[in-house]
């Protein structure tokens, strides 16, 4: 599974924990063979997130149609579409606002609404390659890079 590391409390954050915890939780379904369901608890203790917490991502992903979501024994979420088919921009979007104009560094307005900060020239750029990176990148593409996944095992 992709690694996860965190640089302390003074670490920047791109994504809230709520984003954060969607896509860690994505790209652990996408990484499991044949696409079977897994329950809510399970991709928790996996992971080492909190069950209840979880559980309400994935089940909000599942309304976004990211994930489907199965009653039952065996039931349980799993990814809606193949890996090479779902973008970031669409795993984190119930939840951060990655891929849509960027905040303004300096003010609590979008960037470029009014009078611009000095920085917006700038700033500008550097979220628009954030916004490409999630809107272009899939999920089978980080799989795909990550020595540690189990399709790398199994192939």
């Amino acid at each position: 599974m992709i690694a996860h590391e965190h640089e302390g409390a003074a670490g920047w954050r791109m994504l809230s924990q709520t984003g954060e915890y969607a896509l860690r939780a994505v790209l652990h379904l996408a990484d499991r063979p044949n696409n079977e369901p897994v329950g809510a608890s399970d991709v928790a203790a996996q992971l080492e997130l909190p069950e209840r917490y979880l559980a309400r991502v994935l089940k909000a992903l599942a309304e976004a149609g990211v994930l489907t979501s199965t009653r039952g024994a065996h039931g349980g979420f799993a990814l809606a579409a193949d890996p090479a088919d779902i973008r970031l921009a669409a795993v984190v979007a119930p939840f951060d606002a990655v891929g849509e104009r960027p905040q303004c560094l300096l003010s609590n307005r979008v960037c470029g609404e009014g009078r611009t900060c000095i920085a917006h020239s700038r700033w500008h750029r550097a979220a628009r390659q954030v916004r490409d990176f999630f809107q272009e990148t899939t999920v089978a593409e980080l799989i795909a890079e990550d020595p540690a996944s189990s399709r790398h095992r199994h192939n």
